[in-house]
C-alpha cells in the first residue's frame, strides 16, 4: 500500500511538472494569447532585449493573425527584431518581404533603410573582429551592398526621418569602397596590368566622387595612361588633378 502511494504520487507530480511546463512553453511562444497580448508581449521582450522570446511572438502572431491589427507592425518589428539577433539574413529577407507585401506603407521607408543599416553593421562589426587587417584590402561585399540600400531609400524617400542618417552613413561607405577600389588598382598597377589600372582608378572618380580617394585615383590614372601611350587620356586626368587639388604632390614630369 505504501508503495501505491508514492507511485501514485510520483505520477501525481510527474503530471503537475508536465503541465507547468507545458503552460510556461505556451506562454514563452505565445500559443493562446490574443493578438493585442501577443504583441504586447512581444515589445515587453524588445525593451528587455530578449529578442529571442520576442522574435518568437512576432513570428507566431505574423502566421497565425497575417490580416489582424497588429499585423504588419509586428512584420516591421520582425526586422528590427532579427537584427539585433544578429541573424542578418532573416532580417534582410523580411525586409524584402515587407516591401514586397507593401510597397505603398507609411512605413516602407524603415524597411529599406534596415536593409541599409544591416549590412552597413556586418561590414563595422567585421572590422572590428578583423583589426589586425588595413580597411582598405578587405572584401566590401557588405559595404557595397549597404550603400545601395541607402542609396535606394534617398531616391526613394528623400524626405524619409531615415534619410539624413542614411547620407551620413553613405559618407563613410563612400570613401571605404573606394579606398578598396584604390587598393585594387595599386595592386593592378603592381602587376604591371596598367589598363586595368586606370580602369578602376577611374571607377572610383564616377562611381564615388568626392570621396578621399579621388586625388589618388587621378595620379594612377595619369601614370598608367603614360606607360600605355595613351598621351591624352594622361593630360586630361593630370589637368582635373592639379586643377582640383592644387597641392597634391605628384610627379608628373
Amino acid at each position: 500500500m505504501k508503495f501505491s502511494t508514492l507511485t501514485i504520487s510520483a505520477v501525481i507530480l510527474l503530471l503537475l511538472t508536465s503541465c507547468a511546463t507545458t503552460e510556461k512553453e505556451k506562454l514563452s511562444s505565445g500559443r493562446g494569447l490574443t493578438p493585442k497580448q501577443l504583441y504586447e508581449k512581444a515589445r515587453s521582450n524588445i525593451k528587455s532585449h530578449n529578442f529571442r522570446s520576442a522574435i518568437e511572438k512576432l513570428e507566431s502572431l505574423d502566421s497565425r493573425f497575417p490580416f489582424g491589427p497588429f499585423a504588419e507592425q509586428a512584420q516591421l518589428d520582425l526586422i528590427y527584431a532579427y537584427y539585433k539577433n544578429r541573424d542578418s539574413a532573416s532580417a534582410i529577407s523580411q525586409a524584402d518581404r515587407f516591401i514586397r507585401q507593401h510597397p505603398r506603407h507609411a512605413f516602407v521607408d524603415y524597411a529599406y533603410y534596415m536593409k541599409g543599416l544591416v549590412n552597413f553593421t556586418a561590414e563595422i562589426g567585421f572590422f572590428q573582429e578583423a583589426l589586425s587587417s588595413k580597411l582598405s584590402e578587405r572584401d566590401a561585399s557588405s559595404a557595397r551592398q549597404s550603400f545601395r540600400n541607402f542609396s535606394e531609400l534617398v531616391k526613394k524617400f528623400p524626405k524619409s526621418n531615415y534619410a539624413n542618417d542614411a547620407r551620413k552613413r553613405m559618407l563613410y561607405l563612400r570613401n571605404r569602397l573606394a579606398q578598396y577600389e584604390l587598393h585594387v588598382a595599386r595592386y593592378y598597377m603592381s602587376r604591371k596590368a596598367y589598363l586595368a589600372a586606370a580602369n578602376r582608378a577611374k571607377y572610383v572618380i564616377e562611381h564615388y566622387p568626392r570621396s578621399n580617394q579621388d586625388a589618388d585615383a587621378l595620379s594612377i590614372m595619369v601614370t598608367a595612361y603614360n606607360i600605355l601611350g595613351l598621351p591624352t587620356l594622361a593630360e586630361k586626368a593630370r589637368r582635373t588633378l592639379k586643377l582640383n587639388y592644387p597641392n597634391y604632390q605628384f610627379d608628373d614630369s
